[in-house]
């Protein structure tokens, strides 16, 4: 049996995934991680995207779209504090492409540096959001 690692996904709100793994990919702020058991140990915040987990066993991956936080890793351990956190299963496309149209017009009026900048991180966080939705849909 392959070599395993322990998983351990929350939100603010509630635990989203909680198990073990043989691989984990994920967004991190100098680019995306990929992370093996036994990884060295690492602490660094993360970006909007996708948290892609090979379940131990085989099976099918999970996805969870994470809307940024931080992420710890220790050899037997991956901890993801997400600021957000939505199974794969759970997004929802139409939602999402609102709230991105929505952002975009409120770009288009802000005038204020600080709100631009929020704006910003919304249209960011939906656009990765979509992206997500559409690595779920090439995996189906």
């Amino acid at each position: 049996m392959a070599s395993t690692i322990h998983i351990d996904v929350v939100s603010a709100e509630e635990s989203i995934y909680s198990g073990e793994a043989e691989f984990v990919v994920l967004p991190g702020e100098a680019g995306e991680l990929g992370i093996y058991p036994r990884h060295v140990p690492l602490i660094t915040r993360i970006k909007p995207g996708s948290v892609r987990i090979l379940p131990a066993g085989g099976g099918a991956e999970e996805l969870i779209f994470v809307a940024g936080g931080i992420l710890e890793v220790q050899p037997k351990v991956i901890t993801v504090l997400a600021d957000t956190a939505i199974r794969g299963h759970d997004l929802d496309e139409a939602k999402a492409n609102e709230a991105l149209r929505k952002a975009k017009e409120a770009m288009e009026k802000a005038q204020d540096k600080q709100e631009i900048a929020t704006l910003q991180a919304e249209f960011s966080s939906m656009a990765a959001q979509l992206a997500a939705i559409a690595k779920l849909r090439k995996k189906k």
